[in-house]
C-alpha cells in the first residue's frame, strides 16, 4: 500500500497521484507538482488515503512545496499571459492561412513550455506556426490537436436539459456511451434528440443505465407472447419500463381482441435472451441515423 494524495489541474480535469513528501495538505489546498510537462500549480481533491501498489499506472513523484501567495500571484500572471498569447496565435493562423480552429492557450507554471489546443478537420502542416510562436515567446511550443469532445469539455455550454454541460461542470474522464444505451431507455434514435453539443451521443446516456438495465430485466419484449393472471394469452404491443407495466392485446373467446394493462408480476413469459455485449460501432451507426435523417427530408447527403 502507497500514500498518496489526488490533484487536479482544471476544475473538471483528470486526478492524478502524487505522494505527499511529509508536507501537511487537505482537500483544496493548492500545490506545486512536477508533471511529466514540467512543473505545474494543482490543487489537492482528494485527501491523504492508501492505495494499492498495482493501482498506480506510473512512478509517483512527490509534492515539491505547498503553494504560496507568490504561487498564486505567479498562477494569475500566467492565465492573463495566456489572453495575449490566444490573440497573437490567433493572428499567426490567420497569417499562415491554416484551416485550423484554435481552442485554448496554457501556460506551465514554471514557464517552459506553452502548449496551443486546436481542433481541425484533418492534419495540418504547422511548422512553420510553431517557428513563429517559438520567436515571439521565446519558449517551448507544443500545439496539440484535440477532438470535438475536448473542444467541448474546455469551452463549457448549456445542454437541452437546460444545466450546464455535465463534461465541463463534473466529468472528469469521457465515459463509454452507445446507441444501445439510447435502445435499453426507450428514446427516440433521432440523432438530434440523442446527440448533444458536441455532435456525439450524449453522455448523461450512461447516467441512468445501470437501472434500465435491471428494470428491462424484468419486462417481456414488444412482440412477446405472454400469459395473464386472468387466464388470458396475448402479445405485449408497448411496455413502460418505469411503472413496470405492460399493455397486451388479450385475445377473448369470441376472438375479439382487447388491450389491457398488467403489472409485470401479473404475467408470465420467457424473456428472449439479450444481448450483453453489443459490438455496434456507434459513430457508424450513428452516421448512418442522419444519413436515414437526411434522406427522409429529400436533402442531399455530401
Amino acid at each position: 500500500m502507497t500514500e498518496v494524495i489526488g490533484v487536479r489541474f482544471r476544475s473538471n480535469g483528470k486526478i492524478y497521484f502524487f505522494a505527499p513528501n511529509g508536507i501537511e495538505l487537505e482537500t483544496g489546498d493548492a500545490v506545486i507538482v512536477e508533471t511529466a510537462r514540467g512543473v505545474e500549480f494543482g490543487k489537492v481533491v482528494l485527501g491523504r488515503r492508501q492505495i494499492k501498489d498495482e493501482e498506480i499506472s506510473s512512478p509517483l513523484k512527490p509534492v515539491i512545496r505547498k503553494a504560496t501567495e507568490q504561487d498564486y500571484r505567479h498562477y494569475e500572471e500566467n492565465k492573463e499571459k495566456c489572453k495575449d498569447a490566444y490573440k497573437i496565435c490567433l493572428e499567426k493562423i490567420a497569417k499562415h492561412g491554416l484551416e485550423m480552429k484554435l481552442i485554448d492557450v496554457e501556460y506551465t507554471f514554471d514557464n517552459n513550455k506553452l502548449l496551443f489546443y486546436f481542433t481541425a478537420d484533418g492534419r495540418i502542416d504547422f511548422r512553420e506556426l510553431v517557428k513563429d510562436l517559438a520567436a515571439v515567446f521565446r519558449t517551448r511550443i507544443e500545439l496539440r490537436q484535440i477532438g470535438v469532445r475536448d473542444e467541448t469539455k474546455i469551452m463549457g455550454g448549456i445542454g437541452i436539459c437546460g444545466r450546464e454541460l455535465c463534461c465541463h461542470s463534473y466529468l472528469s474522464d469521457f465515459v463509454p456511451v452507445s446507441i444501445k444505451m439510447a435502445k435499453e431507455q426507450n428514446l427516440s434514435l433521432n440523432p438530434s434528440k440523442i446527440s448533444g453539443v458536441c455532435g456525439r451521443l450524449m453522455c448523461c446516456l450512461k447516467n441512468e443505465q445501470e437501472t434500465y438495465e435491471y428494470l428491462n430485466e424484468k419486462l417481456p419484449n414488444v412482440g412477446d407472447f405472454v400469459k395473464t393472471i386472468d387466464g388470458c394469452k396475448g402479445e405485449v404491443s408497448s411496455i413502460s419500463v418505469l411503472r413496470q407495466k405492460v399493455k397486451v392485446i388479450v385475445e377473448l373467446e369470441n376472438d375479439d381482441k382487447e388491450i389491457r394493462e398488467y403489472t409485470v408480476d401479473e404475467l408470465k413469459f420467457k424473456p428472449k435472451k439479450r444481448r450483453k455485449n453489443d459490438k455496434t460501432n456507434d459513430d457508424e451507426e450513428l452516421r448512418a441515423l442522419e444519413a436515414l435523417e437526411k434522406q427522409e427530408s429529400g436533402s442531399k447527403i455530401d
